[in-house]
């Protein structure tokens, strides 16, 4: 993983107190919903402010490309690469 997704991950799993997942067992293609992470709406909306405030910029939730930005560990560090401004 590279430095952005490790530090995403551990946002996640230290933010959202999950403790059936190790940042050791986690990759890039790891999914946030379902297997893998395991959250669910409530928790990606929690995930979306953080990171919003972290890195400077809005996750809105009626931006069309949510599916594919909360798709994994990778697609929200990429998109989060793109859009930070800190």
């Amino acid at each position: 993983m590279n430095e952005l997704e490790t530090e995403l991950a551990r946002l996640i799993i230290g933010e959202l107190d999950i403790t059936d997942i190790a940042l050791a067992d986690v990759r890039p293609d790891t999914p946030l919903y379902g297997e893998g992470f395991g959250l669910d709406s409530i928790d990606i909306l929690e995930i979306a402010l953080l990171v919003s405030k972290k890195y400077g910029f809005e996750l809105r939730s009626d931006n069309p490309d949510n599916k594919r930005i909360f798709q994994s560990l990778g697609s929200l560090a990429a998109y989060t690469q793109q859009q930070r401004s800190r």
